[in-house]
């Protein structure tokens, strides 16, 4: 998708969003189940269940996937769709692109063992390697408006309400 294409095709949701900025709100929605045996929870997703379990350092085996690289996971597809998307408005032309992310949690938060360490994944850097004949002012450019738009990465920084109610 070129930048013409890829204005045509948002030129008229945003006129929309601008006459009814209601319009704008999108649901999104995931599912799990406990539908495996062990501390586990299978979440459904486009590739089908994965079944997520405790990381080797709370006390799995290393056979599940850990919910913390899928947190990775997410903020790098968001971040890599944003990267591509704002590389193209700015016209930039970008090859040999590869994306990685990565954080660290300490197992003391979530295992309880001190109330003082904080429970989540903590020091994550996106990065991205590009082959481009850029600018580093533009590169710096391409970073910032990666991380004003990356919808997963904004929504770190705001924690999630979990509620708990009888079926």
């Amino acid at each position: 998708m070129d930048v013409e294409q890829l204005r045509a095709a948002q030129r008229p949701l945003k006129e929309r969003y601008r006459h009814d900025p209601g319009a704008a709100r999108t649901p999104l929605h995931a599912a799990a189940s406990f539908a495996d045996d062990d501390i586990t929870a299978t979440v459904d997703t486009w590739a089908g269940p994965v079944r997520a379990g405790l990381h080797r350092s709370t006390g799995g085996d290393g056979s599940d996937a850990c919910s913390g690289d899928m947190l990775l996971e997410a903020l790098l597809a968001c971040a890599g769709v944003t990267l591509r998307s704002v590389a193209t408005a700015m016209r930039l032309e970008l090859s040999d692109v590869s994306l990685s992310a990565d954080g660290a949690f300490d197992a003391r938060g979530t295992l309880g063992l001190d109330t003082d360490v904080p429970v989540g994944v903590v020091d994550v850097v996106v990065a991205a390697e590009v082959g481009t004949e850029a600018s580093e002012e533009q590169l710096a450019k391409l970073a910032e408006l990666t991380e004003r738009y990356c919808v997963v990465g904004r929504s770190l920084a705001v924690p999630p309400r979990i509620v708990v109610r009888r079926r």
